[in-house]
């Protein structure tokens, strides 16, 4: 009997990536633009308080109408990353994104960091949509999944750093120590636009016409009825026409909302309604970050198929709604059970995290037109956008405002918008269509949280 193949060593599973070109030029410029992204993270905020001198309520006003702006701009990435080379696109985004965070440097009022604030937001999300219109084309099936799983565990490194780096920035004080760190934040993304200007011309949109050319009388071709008979075919693919991907956008726009728990609903839980330290805060935040890191690769292999990705969305809708009542438990008790409870609380939720990405991923690609990539993406990314905006809100008038009860009920939204993905995964799994056809069956076991 021949001997088995011996399993992957971990630096050839480290080094993987690498070897696909369009994997590994994404890889590499993720790992340096996030690391400006977590110094950019770390500082900003503060950076509009104590430097600028913006008042709270301001500085809370820029953040909601950069969000905002970033709504609208995911949709046309995705859009134009379907009618122009989309390597070209993310190339002069990303080359904005970094010369717009440099800027930041020369804000001096309110209107001027709401206005550099906007543009940077608007920038920063039509890039991400249009990375996923990329990853969209250059990959198939399971590897679709799997790439944006590697990006996402890059991302979450590299911001970790970066966070790490932006906190000198804290410990100096002085407003040069904080314009240093914010230009170095944009120097991370433009040196990062030196990799994606590899990335080869087959990640764009493939030219061959969706139309017959419209020709004339003597047999000539009429560019103009042409160009319009385009303009429909595209229409006719759009996501707008889609009620399943609209529906299917919505849901995980609502679950996107975990997010906002994590940044906003959880760290003042623990500052106001809790006995916890608030340096829980920070640990808290680790442990996230360790999850997603070692389990993210994993936990999305297999969920390009529908079921197994509708099951991943329902056990990760549980588990946050698991989480929601245990985050509310931690009032009114020790210190000592309040941390116990919070940490058991953040592993919950950040496996749910992880389930619900790798779910959605796979799901966003597999019921998308594959005609109009771009346009779909963009879609997806519009509603992670809405629901980034309205997190805030929605955690304040529930959990924040009323305990135990607005936990509970925070619980069963997350509950109802996960298991309603995983209704729309069974259906079109059982449903005829290309959804269906393009994800045959491969694995319909249970999820796996395992390396």
């Amino acid at each position: 009997m021949p001997d088995s193949p011996a399993p992957p060593t971990l630096a050839s599973r480290i080094l993987a990536p690498f070897a696909d070109p369009v994997l590994g030029t994404l890889v590499i410029a993720t790992l340096i633009s996030r690391v400006g992204r977590g110094i950019f993270l770390t500082v900003t905020v503060l950076y509009f308080t104590f430097i600028i001198g913006l008042p709270a309520h301001e500085v809370a006003l820029i953040l909601a109408l950069a969000s905002a702006a970033g709504v609208v701009s995911s949709f046309a990435g995705g859009w134009l990353a379907d009618r122009v080379s989309a390597r070209r696109l993310l190339v002069w985004l990303s080359a904005a994104d970094g010369v717009g965070l440099i800027v930041y440097v020369f804000a001096g009022d309110f209107a001027s960091a709401l206005v550099i604030a906007v543009c940077v937001g608007a920038i920063e999300q039509a890039a991400n949509a249009t990375r996923a219109a990329i990853i969209a084309r250059a990959f198939t099936g399971e590897r679709r999944v799997g790439a944006r799983a590697v990006l996402r565990t890059v991302t979450n490194l590299s911001i970790a750093v970066g966070s790490g780096i932006g906190a000198l920035a804290l410990v100096i004080g002085t407003a040069e120590a904080y314009r240093a760190m914010i230009v170095g934040a944009g120097v991370a993304y433009l040196l990062a636009v030196t990799q994606l200007v590899r990335l080869p011309g087959s990640v764009d949109a493939p030219r061959a016409a969706l139309a017959a050319p419209v020709t004339t009388a003597t047999g000539s071709t009429d560019a103009v009825a042409s160009a319009r008979a385009e303009r429909i075919a595209l229409r006719a693919h759009s996501p707008w026409r889609d009620r399943r991907y609209l529906l299917l956008t919505a849901l995980s726009a609502v679950f996107g909302m975990q997010f906002g728990v994590a940044e906003v609903g959880v760290p003042l839980w623990i500052a106001q309604d809790t006995d916890a330290p608030e340096v829980l805060v920070a640990i808290a935040l680790i442990l996230n970050t360790v999850v997603v890191v070692l389990f993210q690769v994993p936990v999305s292999r297999g969920t390009h198929d529908l079921r197994v990705a509708g099951r991943a969305s329902a056990i990760a809708a549980w588990l946050m709604a698991g989480a929601c009542v245990v985050y509310a438990l931690a009032s009114g008790v020790p210190a000592w059970a309040a941390i116990t409870i919070i940490l058991v609380a953040t592993l919950a939720h950040s496996f749910a995290e992880v389930l619900s990405q790798a779910g959605g991923w796979g799901l966003s690609f597999e019921l998308a037109d594959p005609v109009r990539a771009g346009a779909y993406q963009g879609m997806f990314s519009m509603g992670f956008s809405l629901g980034a905006m309205c997190a805030p809100i929605v955690v304040a008038a529930t959990a924040l405002e009323h305990g135990l009860l607005g936990w509970v009920a925070l619980g069963a939204i997350f509950l109802a918008s996960g298991l309603g993905t995983w209704a729309i995964a069974r259906s079109a799994a059982r449903g005829p269509g290309p959804a269906a056809s393009t994800s045959a069956p491969t694995d319909t076991g249970s999820v796996s949280v395992v390396a």
